[in-house]
């Protein structure tokens, strides 16, 4: 026997939306993975650490140690 989740008429009322993070871990996301850690927004890259090693290269950036 399933449980009741509510009444009958609830099956049909759209849920709200929730509203969007504007700050904190949740607020931005790696453009390339879609990944919410270790997000880099410097220069505007919004890339997680992951992604940025992956095409610093191609973006100009050079690794001096």
């Amino acid at each position: 026997m399933v449980p009741s989740t509510g009444p009958s008429w609830w099956a049909g009322v759209a849920k709200p939306k929730k509203k969007e993070k504007k700050f904190g871990k949740g607020a931005y996301k790696c453009r390339r993975c879609g990944s919410h850690n270790a997000i880099i927004r410097k220069y505007g890259l919004y890339l997680c650490r992951q992604c940025f090693r992956e095409v610093a290269r191609q973006l100009g950036f050079r690794k001096y140690s």
